[in-house]
């Protein structure tokens, strides 16, 4: 049987390196519809506790964090990019400098 999507989901936010960030469309992309961007936010609001799955390297594209800077989300989300050595401009991670550069095959 093969996985569902959340599954797949899951293991590309897997390969995101520490210090590294990806965009929600990006890991939409590499499970194989760009237009499922939405669909890996539930995922990642699915995740069950204590999986270990790295969830707070997944931001939007301009690099803003889940909820925005201010909310107790971002601000947990941002701790944990940070403790990773991400940086950060104006309260966005400096995508430029610090998106994941994997490439769909």
């Amino acid at each position: 049987m093969g996985k569902n999507t959340f599954e797949i989901i899951y293991d590309i936010v897997c390969q995101i390196p520490g210090g590294k960030a990806a965009s929600y469309g990006q890991v939409a992309e590499l499970a194989g519809n760009r237009r499922l961007a939405r669909v890996v936010g539930y995922a990642l609001h699915a995740i069950p506790p204590g999986s270990g799955i790295p969830w707070h390297r997944v931001v939007k594209k301009d690099g803003e964090v889940f909820g925005g800077a201010e909310s107790p989300g971002g601000r947990r989300q941002i701790e944990l990019l940070k403790g990773e050595g991400v940086g950060f401009k104006d309260g966005h991670v400096d995508m430029e400098k610090y998106q994941w550069e994997k490439r769909r095959f």
